[in-house]
């Protein structure tokens, strides 16, 4: 193969590979030749050579039927997938979603089936970070990973947006609408880490304002927030605003105050967060909301891995600790639509 491409041996392993050095024009001339050929790569030979999987295991301690119908984490997993490919590398999908699950899961990842982990929707007192840590598996977090308190993060790197920035920037919107009884919908604090920074957030600007009738946590779903809007009209009827801790849960909320016979934003303005396009657009009134760049943050996330996973032939812990890395947090922005 080396000599029909008129290459060396080891430029023909590195376009194999999918290893960086090798001109464009060179690696279209030597993969012509392989489909000439007919090749098709050892993988278990190559495994053994390069002590690679090209395989990533993506782990979220949710459901599967609701993570699948969940529009935020698809858009997490596509941004994934893009980057994956780009390494040629594929996403393995592992679902917690009962404690006996555990030992399966920490089985497989310390078995050598993957080259790191992504993980997702980890409570504060999740066992599998300790598990991945012992292991020694290259492992990035989406979202800023909850904790016990007193309790030390160490190397567990995460990709995030500026939660309480941006409930900071929308609730500083609404008030300067001049509402003045603002209410939040917010995430489930024990598992989101995103939950406690937006409710931060919220805080941060109205202070006393903020009070426990105003404020009403459900679980980052439609419904949840149809049934947070429906509890928070029962108790505070004279509101006029409210930042919602997600698109979904917000559209849960504009059915509602339509049902009511609430107008928006006359009488009662709504922003989201995540500037989801299938719902923030399609919403009556279209959804004014803070952007995060979800699919960006997913590819991110890989990108940081395969930093950390390091180059062939290195072992995990030497990858880990040549590849010091730091957690990054992506900026938001508020969208303005109809809503509010």
């Amino acid at each position: 193969m080396a000599h029909r491409s008129g290459v060396s041996k080891s430029t023909v392993s590195r376009v194999i590979n999918a290893e960086p050095g090798v001109r464009a024009e060179v690696a279209e001339r030597v993969r012509g030749v392989i489909d000439q050929l007919g090749y098709v790569p050892n993988s278990a030979a190559r495994q053994l050579v390069t002590r690679r999987n090209n395989a990533i295991a993506v782990v979220a301690s949710q459901p599967q039927n609701r993570l699948f119908i969940d529009p935020f984490f698809d858009s997490h997993l596509r941004g994934i997938r893009k980057e994956l490919v780009h390494h040629g590398a594929q996403p393995v999908l592992l679902f917690l979603e009962e404690p006996e699950e555990y030992p399966r899961v920490g089985d497989f990842l310390g078995g050598g089936h993957v080259d790191g982990a992504l993980l997702f929707s980890l409570r504060a007192d999740d066992p599998l970070p300790g598990m991945i840590e012992r292991l020694g598996l290259p492992t990035v977090f989406g979202g800023r990973p909850l904790v016990r308190e007193g309790e030390r993060v160490r190397e567990r790197v995460y990709v995030d947006a500026d939660n309480r920035g941006g409930a900071r920037e929308a609730v500083r919107h609404l008030v300067a609408l001049g509402r003045r009884h603002i209410a939040t919908i917010t995430g489930p604090y024990d598992q989101e880490a995103s939950a406690v920074d937006r409710l931060d957030g919220y805080r941060d600007v109205l202070l006393d304002d903020a009070t426990p009738d105003l404020i009403e946590r459900a679980d980052y779903t439609r419904k949840g927030g149809a049934d947070a809007m429906a509890a928070l009209l029962d108790r505070r009827p004279d509101l006029d605003a409210v930042f919602v801790a997600s698109d979904l849960m917000a559209s849960g909320a504009l059915q509602v105050l339509r049902e009511r016979g609430r107008r928006v934003p006359e009488d009662v303005a709504v922003v989201g967060f995540d500037d989801l396009a299938p719902i923030a657009e399609t919403t009556d009134p279209p959804l004014t909301t803070v952007h995060q760049d979800i699919e960006g943050m997913g590819r991110l996330m890989a990108r940081l891995l395969f930093s950390r996973t390091g180059e062939p032939g290195e072992g995990r812990a030497a990858a880990v600790a040549e590849h010091p890395l730091s957690s990054v947090v992506t900026p938001t922005r508020l969208v303005l639509r109809a809503s509010a």
